[in-house]
């Protein structure tokens, strides 16, 4: 096989895979971390934990989607920059679509059916993250030190609310790392596959300041109701920490108060968004498409898709480069074990709230969650197996 047919093989294979994760991760960024790791750790072996953690930590770091730019880096690291932009189409239209078409009124979610498949997948969810909590920490945590790290992390995560705790727990575990985890350097440390040179890397960051300095003046100077929808979602997708749900007073911010969608129409939305799978970012294709200034049109909703997800994906871009030196000193593989080990204590803090708390509501969500459990740890089963079984199991519980 050619070097040319090898690489569309790859960009196909990336493309499956993360159009099957696109239609079947539900729960969250946290969760959708659980489903990335379930099927390119775990089962396709494409990475190691400690190289998922590392990319985890880092996009952690960074302002945007976190579970998105994971899998932008995944496909990257995969099948080169057209495996990374497969990765993101895959894993974001789904979602993007069929909030598109609940804008347009060709969706309802409504009726005991619905809301037990809803309700199963959320336990999905439960399943999804505890599988990988017991991974990682199995795998990131084996020493008192390290457990340590996580349990601190834990703390944090509860004591600080919101995205700002989970920041503050990975910079104290990565110091923590510092300090306490320099006994030894690891010896399985090597040159990740990142297509990405230097000159791209300056390049994306360039934008990145261009576009967030340059998009206000034009608004500002220009009536173009397109410029606006661009500003304000770009905006929003480069100043947010956490993902998700972190995003969504931003956004709140920019189209209701300035009184492109109403109040309603936003909180509809939202509603709808928690019942797809994939990224929350992919609201703003709801949005876009019921706005007032581009006229509820295909065209907004596509915009306001792309200008959010934009700024975190070309920081992204401008850090990459840089990440392979990095890794290979002594005192930042310290610096990735404490903070590999915080990002499990994260996870596991997420497990309890949002995750536990939304979906196990009595002895029945447990069992169905310790079913979703063992199917993936004993029985193996991909996790989109898992989703359609434990789907079924919502809906005989609400019956």
């Amino acid at each position: 096989m050619s070097d040319a047919s090898r690489s569309v093989e790859r960009i196909k294979e990336v493309f499956i895979a993360f159009l099957l994760l696109g239609l079947t991760s539900f729960g969250g960024p946290i969760a959708h971390l659980g489903y990335f790791r379930s099927e390119f750790v775990e089962r396709r072996r494409w990475l190691t934990e400690r190289t998922y953690a590392d990319l985890v930590a880092l996009c952690q770091f960074l302002p945007g989607p976190a579970s998105s730019q994971v899998g932008f880096t995944l496909g990257l690291m995969r099948a080169g920059p057209w495996g990374a932009a497969a990765a993101w189409t895959a894993f974001t239209l789904p979602s993007a679509i069929v909030l598109v078409l609940f804008a347009m009124g060709a969706a309802k979610l409504d009726g005991p059916v619905s809301q037990g498949i809803i309700h199963g997948l959320k336990v999905t969810a439960v399943a999804i993250v505890a599988h990988a909590v017991w991974g990682m920490a199995r795998s990131l945590c084996p020493d008192r030190r390290r457990a340590g790290i996580a349990l601190a992390a834990v703390f944090t995560v509860v004591l600080v609310n919101g995205p700002l705790g989970q920041v503050t727990a990975i910079v104290i575990g990565a110091l923590a790392g510092m300090m306490l985890c320099r006994s030894h350097a690891e010896g399985d440390v090597h040159e990740l596959a990142l297509p990405v040179s230097a000159r791209a890397g300056y390049l994306a960051g360039g934008v990145f300041v261009i576009l967030l300095l340059g998009l206000p003046l034009l608004a500002w100077a220009s009536p173009s109701a397109t410029l606006a929808v661009m500003d304000a979602f770009y905006r929003a997708g480069a100043l947010v920490f956490g993902g998700g749900h972190v995003v969504l007073p931003l956004l709140e911010a920019e189209v209701v108060q300035s009184g492109w969608v109403s109040a309603d129409e936003f909180l509809t939305g939202y509603g709808a968004a928690q019942a797809v799978p994939g990224p929350l970012f992919t609201f703003s294709s709801y949005l876009g498409a019921v706005m007032t200034p581009l006229g509820g049109s295909l065209f907004g909703a596509a915009l306001a898709l792309v200008m959010i997800f934009l700024p975190g994906m070309l920081l992204l871009v401008a850090v990459l480069p840089h990440w392979n030196r990095f890794r290979r000193w002594d005192s930042a593989q310290a610096l990735m074990r404490g903070a590999n080990a915080a990002v499990v204590g994260v996870l596991g803090a997420a497990l309890y709230q949002p995750v536990w708390t939304s979906a196990i509501l009595g002895p029945r969500e447990f069992a169905l969650a310790l079913t979703g459990f063992l199917l993936l740890g004993v029985w193996k089963l991909p996790a989109w197996a898992v989703v359609a079984i434990l789907a079924g199991g919502g809906i005989l519980i609400s019956l």
